[in-house]
């Protein structure tokens, strides 16, 4: 409980949270107390306005209805809101008033940019685990950037962000980022051995690959697990997935290793496009090849109807990587 107290009260001062804010759900309570913002809203004397499904247009609906000032969502959400902006009848609802909290994955520049440029909503990215309550960075628009593009802007916002109030951070030798927080889990539910892996040495192991900037900004390079490793290179999904996310005709993709006999993984990308814009395997390559190392970029293309998400919109790549790994005793080659 002391936890979940303090993560309401850093993440509702850090957002700015007050009692002229309209709240909307449209990330679930049930994952991980909805990041603490229901607390937090609930204790500033804001008012809750809740939705039963994520859908574009019925978001825009309901800011224009409630006057809706703050909501928090995965990066699909803002998706859906983009889409549904384009065919918007009359001014976007929220323009210069709402603020959107992402976290859940790291969202590509242009759909950073494109929030303030055709939403005209400020961004904030947060970054966190279940098990730190969750919020760990913050990373909203400084003072210092007002001088700056949309697109420098979103560059900086992509990143994680800098330590929340109470937050220490750090990495281990091979990139991983470590965190010490006064709202940390004590343990796992009877799993001595996990909680010690997790724990070691004094600080939480977050799983996650990052650098800390010499503003003292962290950037998430992967998943450790999310980590493609060809040819004896690391290669990070998301800069592969950002760099396909530029390309007009990309809607939603995931980028993931795929067993390969030459080099261990290769980079397969699976893709579900946008409207009507034409493109093909080779012209996504293309795309990548003139902006990436080569090494760095997909060597095939896989063209999806939808891709597997979680009911917060985070992608599950463990299913998606699983029927290319079948049979096999591990899935790293």
């Amino acid at each position: 409980h002391r936890n979940l107290w303090l993560n309401a009260a850093v993440f509702g001062w850090q957002t700015g949270v007050d009692d002229r804010d309209v709240y909307l759900h449209t990330l679930p309570m049930f994952h991980c107390n909805g990041w603490g913002m229901p607390y937090a809203v609930t204790a500033m004397g804001g008012r809750h306005i809740v939705l039963r499904k994520v859908d574009g247009a019925e978001i825009l609906r309901r800011i224009e209805q409630h006057g809706v000032t703050l909501l928090c969502g995965a990066p699909a959400v803002i998706s859906t809101v983009l889409d549904a902006a384009v065919g918007w009848d009359g001014p976007i609802p929220g323009f210069g008033t709402m603020r959107i909290v992402v976290a859940g994955a790291p969202p590509p520049t242009q759909t950073i940019e494109r929030v303030e440029t055709e939403l005209g909503w400020e961004f904030i990215q947060i970054y966190g685990l279940t098990e730190t309550a969750p919020l760990l960075t913050m990373n909203r628009s400084r003072a210092e950037w007002d001088g700056d593009s949309p697109a420098e802007r979103a560059v900086k916002l992509s990143r994680a962000g800098a330590p929340a109030l109470g937050v220490t951070m750090s990495t281990s030798p091979d990139g991983e980022l470590l965190t010490r927080t006064n709202h940390a889990l004590k343990s796992y539910w009877e799993q001595p051995e996990a909680t010690a892996e997790a724990m070691a040495d004094g600080w939480f192991h977050t799983g996650d690959g990052a650098v800390i900037g010499d503003d003292n900004y962290a950037t998430i390079t992967d998943r450790k697990k999310d980590v493609i490793i060809s040819g004896g290179e690391n290669v990070s999904s998301i800069e592969v997935e950002d760099c396909l996310f530029s390309h007009p005709a990309v809607a939603e993709v995931a980028v993931i290793g795929v067993p390969d006999e030459k080099w261990g993984e290769t980079i397969k990308a699976l893709v579900v496009l946008r409207g009507d814009e034409p493109v093909d395997e080779q012209g996504l390559i293309d795309h990548c090849r003139a902006q990436l190392a080569h090494f760095k970029c997909p060597t095939s293309v896989e063209f999806r109807d939808e891709l597997a998400r979680t009911a917060t919109g985070k992608l599950q790549k463990f299913k998606l990587r699983a029927p290319y790994w079948e049979g096999m005793e591990k899935q790293i080659n």
